[in-house]
């Protein structure tokens, strides 16, 4: 579905992202993990249009994309979730939503913009809850589901995360990976996922690769990045010297 051949960027003279190449398969969750400052913000801010890759190709679904606006990005199909979350603070969360299918939405053709916030509601029952609240008001789990709604109002067949369990305690957290793999196993969503916690980013993926330092130096199977040396020793907390395999 998404396939990035020797992707390069620079901020100015620095080299962000090096010679880049990756795939992410229809119906997968791919995670890619790497230490703060790796690449892994500056490649999915490339991937949806944020940033303008100097060389290399990102085909999605077979057409090239590098090069296009983030508003004609996300109408092929790709949704981007930002680290941070990114919502409207001011405005509601039943706003923050609608605003989620811009591209989509008119007011002679708003009936199934309607009806997919009403699954968005079923999917977050607290946001039905909240509906009329101010977004900034929610608190940081809630925030999350409001950005991962707005992200799937948009209609999309590949979502982008960016640190989606960042700053929220490990119960709200493990909620938001198990919503994630439901959107892949009950709605064929392909997923390509940033986490910090490693560990727990490679538990629901299906795939997975390492960055560093702008490169890509490692990439397999989830199972056989959760088993590999290096990766539990750099990400995973782990040493198998010490402590028996996962």
């Amino acid at each position: 579905m998404l396939i990035l051949k020797n992707v390069e960027v620079y901020y100015g003279k620095i080299h962000a992202v090096k010679h880049v190449s990756l795939h992410v398969r229809k119906g997968e969750i791919v995670a890619l993990i790497g230490a703060n400052g790796a690449g892994k913000t500056t490649l999915l801010s490339t991937i949806s249009g944020l940033i303008r890759s100097s060389s290399g190709n990102i085909l999605y679904e077979g057409s090239e994309i590098s090069g296009r606006n983030p508003d004609a990005i996300v109408k092929l199909g790709i949704s981007h979730v930002p680290e941070g979350r990114h919502i409207f603070k001011t405005l509601s969360v039943e706003d923050n939503l609608l605003l989620g299918s811009y591209h989509r939405y008119s007011f002679r053709k708003s009936g199934p913009v309607k009806k997919d916030m009403e699954k968005m509601y079923a999917m977050f029952p607290i946001l039905a809850k909240r509906k009329k609240q101010l977004a900034g008001t929610l608190s940081g789990g809630e925030q999350q589901m409001l950005a991962i709604g707005r992200a799937l109002m948009a209609e999309p067949r590949l979502l982008i995360l960016d640190e989606p369990g960042t700053g929220l305690a490990p119960t709200i957290a493990k909620e938001i990976f198990s919503h994630i793999v439901r959107l892949r196993d009950d709605h064929g969503l392909t997923v390509l996922l940033v986490e910090q916690n490693a560990r727990s980013a490679l538990k629901i993926a299906d795939s997975g690769y390492v960055i560093e330092t702008g490169r890509i130096i490692l990439q397999g199977s989830a199972e056989e990045l959760l088993l590999n040396r290096d990766v539990q020793r750099a990400y995973l907390g782990r040493d198998l010297d010490t402590e028996s395999p996962l």
